[in-house]
């Protein structure tokens, strides 16, 4: 753990209608469920008060990319929002690769018996769970932070 940064990170899982958070203890050890907030006008306002409550150091918002490695409109939409939460936060934003966190917490679900419609609801909590703990090893092996700041 030479390189790991030690606090609390929120992660965030941009959908078109919810927004899924999770976070992580001090230590980085367990990214668990926060809540599912609905996607709107209040919705930035929301996880700001999320990183206020739980005193978060940083916010990692999942970049979705096609498996090929291009932008959609998704990207375009994701970026959008980390923007907006960039203003409204005092702590770093930063946007890391999620290619694959709602398919793995798809599959997570369906592994433990859920439908994907019984799922629909925390889907997006289970997906910023998986982008959040990726973004934790990947500073834990590398030394580096994970993603890029916005």
């Amino acid at each position: 753990m030479s390189g790991f940064r030690r606090g609390i990170r929120l992660g965030v899982d941009v959908g078109k209608a919810r927004v899924g958070v999770a976070r992580c203890d001090p230590d980085g050890l367990l990214a668990v469920p926060v809540e599912t907030v609905p996607r709107g006008d209040a919705s930035v306002s929301r996880i700001a008060e999320l990183a206020g409550e739980y005193d978060a150091m940083e916010v990692l918002v999942g970049l979705p990319i096609s498996l090929s490695g291009n932008e959609t409109s998704s990207t375009a939409d994701a970026r959008d929002f980390a923007a907006e939460l960039a203003a409204a936060l005092t702590v770093p934003v930063r946007l890391v690769d999620e290619r694959l966190s709602t398919v793995s917490a798809n599959a997570m679900l369906r592994d433990n018996g859920r439908s994907q419609k019984s799922s629909r609801r925390i889907v997006d909590q289970v997906a910023a769970v998986v982008l959040l703990q990726q973004a934790i090893d990947v500073e834990k092996s590398t030394g580096n932070p994970a993603g890029m700041p916005l």
